[in-house]
């Protein structure tokens, strides 16, 4: 059986919190480390499910690196892009920000290897990566189901060309994959990639760009073009992650709502696009002040509730949802466009969203890219399921901000990114 946890009525929430690294800074970290000439040392990074698979698949990579007692600070030897092990299985959970890069480094590392994960992992696609690296010249086939993982990569060494074509509609790891592999890959005069269709998620590839450029690499950038250099990655010595910004949106929610809330480790200067979702919260009717490594929320001082929005959030994929989470305790409908990526994470959240909503008895409409909520009269208290999504169980959470019990079934499914969640939520409630 698994576990289920109430969560009481939260009334209020005061003080601070600190959250932990950023997921996506983290594990790009790593690879990026890996890649590179010399010794980095990474301070802050996320310990979680995420990270574990990355770590793992880099020790079964050869690559050497030491973590310290509480897993937060790792020194990593790099390799200058050549594992030194060349034949491996690698098992990647369910981390998309794994799976994704890896198949890109791998690729024409001469090697020979197969990238799996769980059952959901082989619901999630990878078609458009596979595609653009073949089309470059490299051996990669599916193991099961066409499009998705398993799949094996066999030895291939030189790219074709200096174009490469990437759809970036489905997720842009695909994108930020093959941006990090390209610097070792690259032609002479460097490996031009061209996004064909709609880029999503574009901040995340901003983010990708950004940390490159930190491991001595520079991206020039058009609206749909990439050009990276043929170039060696240099270890930085020392490299610090931020604190998530797609954690803090469920602190930063909760401010918002029964507040005033301080979220420590992320601010005014972050690199992660999800960062912006305070600003979201400041056109509902929240008060927002931030600093250079903070933010702090409070409710709507003129009104007893905030109030519903129409936005195309698809710049904050992962923080959308906790705006989904909040709109039944909003005054008026919610409606989130641009949320299509929603459908091939780890679970499609377009869905469990409509059916975990209606159990407190919201009005949830939804479509292919969007969903429209309308709070209920009164709200209800509901047990709730999480599909084993960390994001599920985290949002679901703030319905406790609505006054009314709740209960997370597998609850510990947080761990995938943020393990003790739920401990740094019982510091901010007042009783």
């Amino acid at each position: 059986m698994n576990e289920c946890l109430r969560v009481s009525p939260i009334s209020a929430v005061r003080g601070s919190v600190s959250l932990p690294g950023s997921k996506s800074i983290s594990n790009r970290a790593l690879l990026l480390s890996a890649l590179s000439d010399g010794v980095t040392e990474v301070r802050n990074l996320l310990v979680a499910e995420d990270t574990e698979m990355m770590l793992g698949a880099l020790r079964g990579l050869g690559v050497g690196f030491e973590q310290n007692e509480d897993g937060m600070i790792v020194k990593v030897t790099g390799c200058g892009g050549a594992f030194p092990v060349k034949k491996a299985d690698l098992f990647l959970g369910n981390a998309g920000t794994a799976m994704r890069p890896l198949a890109s480094s791998l690729a024409f590392s001469g090697g020979e290897y197969t990238l799996d994960g769980v059952a959901r992992m082989r619901e999630r696609p990878i078609a458009h990566l596979v595609e653009a690296l073949n089309a470059l010249g490299a051996k990669i086939s599916y193991l099961n189901e066409a499009g998705f993982p398993p799949i094996k990569i066999e030895p291939a060494f030189h790219i074709r060309g200096n174009l490469a074509h990437i759809r970036g509609d489905v997720s842009s790891q695909f994108l930020s994959g093959l941006l990090m592999a390209a610097p070792l890959l690259a032609p002479e005069e460097g490996l031009r990639i061209r996004v064909d269709g709609e880029l999503i998620s574009s901040p995340y590839v901003s983010l990708t760009c950004r940390l490159m450029e930190k491991f001595g690499v520079t991206v020039k950038t058009t609206e749909k073009d990439f050009l990276v250099p043929r170039a060696r990655y240099k270890s930085p010595g020392v490299f610090e992650v931020e604190a998530d910004a797609s954690s803090a949106s469920y602190f930063l929610a909760l401010g918002a709502l029964v507040g005033p809330l301080k979220v420590e480790g992320v601010g005014q200067d972050s690199v992660q696009g999800d960062a912006a979702f305070v600003e979201y919260l400041a056109k509902m009717g929240a008060s927002v002040t931030r600093g250079e490594n903070w933010i702090k929320t409070a409710p709507n001082p003129y009104a007893k509730k905030l109030h519903g929005i129409d936005a195309d959030v698809r710049t904050i994929p992962d923080a959308a949802m906790t705006l989904a989470a909040i709109a039944p305790m909003c005054d008026g409908e919610t409606t989130l466009r641009g949320i299509g990526s929603w459908r091939v994470k780890e679970t499609d959240r377009i869905a469990a969203m409509e059916k975990e909503l209606s159990k407190v008895g919201c009005k949830v409409e939804s479509g292919e890219d969007w969903i429209r909520i309308t709070p209920p009269e009164k709200l209800q208290s509901a047990t709730f399921d999480t599909y084993k999504d960390h994001r599920m169980a985290m949002c679901m959470s703030l319905i406790a901000a609505g006054g009314v019990p709740v209960f997370i079934n597998d609850p510990k499914c947080v761990a995938k990114t943020f393990p003790d969640y739920f401990t740094r939520l019982s510091t901010v409630v007042e009783n």
